[in-house]
């Protein structure tokens, strides 16, 4: 007899998610300067596939992501505990508890730095929109999403990690 297949919660506490299993799927030398960074995947729990939902937690002194801005993804954050600062290519913002950004695909190049002695904890939201490419200002990475949803980084010169 074949095992029942699990079915996906109705509920459950976010902190209760399981941990993801990488820290980042950047090469070196980006892959270690998220440490600091702690992400659960809620929506994957409840099989949703059109997004994603990720309760993240950054210690002191961690970034969310490099800069970055999507081609494709529109991304947005809630920030639930602590004050992360936004970065974006023309200004920072200081976060805190309730408050809420969003980032359309094409738009402003960001992430989130954790400057206090605080962990900071928010929800990120972002879609899943195949053929998306990420470009990264600061940094000489690109990445593109492929047909197998996993995502492929080159240098800007397009010469592979």
């Amino acid at each position: 007899m074949n095992e029942p297949t699990r079915a996906a919660p109705v509920a459950f506490r976010a902190q209760e998610a399981e941990k993801r299993s990488k820290p980042s799927n950047y090469p070196e030398p980006f892959f270690s300067r998220m440490a600091k960074r702690e992400k659960r995947p809620l929506g994957t729990r409840f099989g949703l596939s059109s997004f994603g939902v990720n309760l993240t937690r950054l210690a002191p002194g961690g970034e969310s992501a490099l800069l970055h801005r999507h081609s494709r993804q529109d991304e947005f954050v809630y920030i639930l505990e602590g004050a992360p600062t936004l970065i974006t290519e023309e200004a920072e913002v200081p976060l805190s508890p309730g408050m809420c950004a969003g980032f359309p695909a094409g738009g402003q190049a960001h992430h989130l730095v954790n400057r206090t002695d605080q962990d900071a904890v928010f929800l990120e939201v972002g879609d899943r929109s195949s053929g998306d490419a990420v470009s990264y200002p600061q940094d000489d990475l690109q990445a593109v999403l492929g047909t197998d949803g996993a995502w492929q980084f080159t240098h800007k010169d397009g010469q592979p990690y």
